[in-house]
């Protein structure tokens, strides 16, 4: 929420940008900075004409390529203007933007800019073009990544309203759940809810009451003010008086149940805080479910039907990765294997017609011929990860032993494979285990040091268990499944859940130990990952 977002990823990418690039960009900006006023105009008369608000042709314009030369030409650099973008796409997922019309905006004002840049040197244009549509894209990717940021935040907060359904063990357990998770969605200092009573006349604080359990309100007039969102001035809006005095602006949501006012919710800000159309919308969506929170039946049937659609969704999107898995791999055999070996052919031909005088000559191809077989090798290597044939052919537990056999060659750990009784499994489930086997294996690569890996699978009573455990250095799993920037273990945990599985990971670090003068290691723990999935019947996948 408000400046307390973290910066975009992009906004740091940017002290990274190719020399050549970063001197184009900044050519760029020079060239553009002068017109940039103009521009600016221009723009806003175009978005004006299509009806746009003023909030939104503000945030358009901070993120055009003339937003860019202004930031760059005047002390700023790119990464000051990305976190601009980060700022201005949160405004614009918040204000119902779509990203579709962002990019027809963008569209709009790059055609009133190419006219700008022709007019430089012709050897110029080519490279100005170029550094356009860079910087272009690294905006739009920046504007994808802050709809994501805002919609995970959303996503988020109803996550925890539902999880304070289910887990409540009251109705005032439950609206203090509710206003915490809420709390911390709007970043409010305070969150306060109050409950009507049966006469109407008083507002009843059921959680974090300050100064009196009892609030009277003025009258019809007043009552209707809290019928509706309301964001204003905490002296006008705050119900009570430690608010009104303390805090410049409140954000009041009623709750209402079949149209009937059953309550309001406020939160309160030690600044003027004006919320933007997505903040109201999803607080109106949230006093909804609050307000309806004790028909917790009917909430259970509709969260297991959203789990189900959840699920088939997942299905679709493993099955569409394998599909595309497959297709690359097929072109990687078909098109630059077959490439590579006529390429390692025609070497091999050459160097044999070369007279024995050009030795030189002969030693240098033979350098590039190797070199040719080792990148062959490689494009092997790699369709036989993206689409392993075996594991159409012969089943699991064959690709798993040629799996164990590929990762020996690559590294030093001793691997022992047990393959206990496994049950005639869906092609689906076989190629799960797989992914998951192989993703555990390139975290031991990369991470581990480990020098011995024990793998297990079976399967008993329509439960597969899968078992991969190593004495490597370990981590803290907390921090590991919470690293935003880390998506192997947390991707493995979310595919295992959304299968209905269980995933568990069990590791620890290897701690240095001080005795007398000397300093001693303890045994490397290592990390154990246990995973169990159902076995679904034929025709539920």
């Amino acid at each position: 929420m408000r400046g307390r977002q973290t910066p975009t990823v992009l906004a740091e990418a940017a002290d990274v940008l190719s020399d050549q690039l970063r001197n184009q960009l900044i050519r760029l900006a020079e060239l553009t900075a002068p017109h940039a006023e103009r521009l600016e105009q221009k723009f806003l008369s175009v978005l004006r004409k299509q009806k746009i608000s003023a909030a939104q042709q503000a945030a358009l314009v901070s993120i055009t390529i003339g937003a860019a030369a202004k930031t760059m030409t005047g002390g700023g650099n790119l990464a000051a203007f990305f976190e601009q973008v980060a700022y201005s796409g949160r405004r614009l997922a918040k204000l119902n933007f779509p990203p579709n019309a962002i990019a027809s905006a963008l569209q709009q004002y790059d055609g009133l800019l190419v006219p700008v840049l022709k007019k430089a040197a012709p050897s110029d244009i080519s490279n100005l073009g170029w550094a356009r549509e860079q910087l272009q894209f690294c905006t739009v990717l920046t504007l994808n990544n802050c709809y994501y940021q805002v919609r995970e935040t959303e996503t988020k907060a109803f996550y925890d309203l539902f999880r304070a359904e289910m887990e409540a063990k009251g109705l005032d357990d439950l609206l203090e759940r509710f206003i915490a998770s809420l709390k911390e969605f709007t970043r409010a200092a305070e969150g306060r809810l109050y409950l009507l009573s049966e006469n109407g006349d008083f507002w009843i604080p059921k959680v974090g009451a300050v100064d009196t359990a009892v609030i009277a309100v003025d009258g019809p007039k007043q009552r209707k003010t809290f019928s509706r969102p309301v964001c204003g001035s905490a002296r006008e809006v705050a119900l009570d008086k430690v608010s009104k005095d303390k805090f410049q602006t409140c954000w009041s949501v009623p709750l209402s149940v079949e149209g009937r006012i059953a309550g309001v919710m406020q939160f309160v800000f030690e600044k003027q805080y004006e919320w933007l159309p997505r903040e109201q919308e999803m607080l109106s969506a949230a006093a909804e479910r609050g307000a309806v929170a004790v028909e917790k039946a009917r909430l259970i049937e509709d969260l297991a039907a959203r789990q189900e659609q959840i699920r088939r969704l997942a299905e679709h999107m493993l099955h569409v990765e394998e599909v595309e898995r497959r297709r690359i791999s097929r072109e990687l055999h078909d098109e630059a294997g077959q490439s590579m070996l006529w390429i390692r052919l025609q070497m091999e031909m050459i160097e044999n017609d070369l007279p024995s005088e050009q030795a030189g000559m002969k030693d240098r191809l033979k350098v590039v011929r190797e070199n040719t077989e080792r990148t062959i090798l490689e494009i092997r290597r790699l369709i036989a990860a993206l689409s392993p044939a075996v594991l159409e052919q012969l089943g699991l537990g064959a690709a798993l032993r040629q799996l164990v056999n590929r990762f020996r060659q690559y590294n030093t750990a001793k691997v022992k494979l047990q393959i206990n009784k496994l049950a005639i499994l869906p092609k689906e489930t076989e190629v799960m285990v797989y992914r998951l086997v192989q993703e555990c294996f390139n975290n031991i690569a990369k991470h581990s040091s480990a020098d011995t890996v024990n793998l297990s699978v079976g399967s008993d009573d329509g439960i597969l268990k899968l078992n991969v455990e190593d004495n490597g250095v370990g981590f803290r799993v907390e921090e590991a499944l919470a690293k935003r920037e880390s998506y192997g273990l947390a991707g493995m945990r979310e595919r295992v859940a959304l299968l209905g599985g269980q995933f568990d990971v069990r590791s620890s670090q290897a701690v240095n130990q001080r005795s007398g003068s000397k300093k001693a290691q303890s045994p490397k723990p290592g990390t154990r990952i246990m995973i169990q999935l159902p076995i679904p019947r034929e025709g539920t996948w």
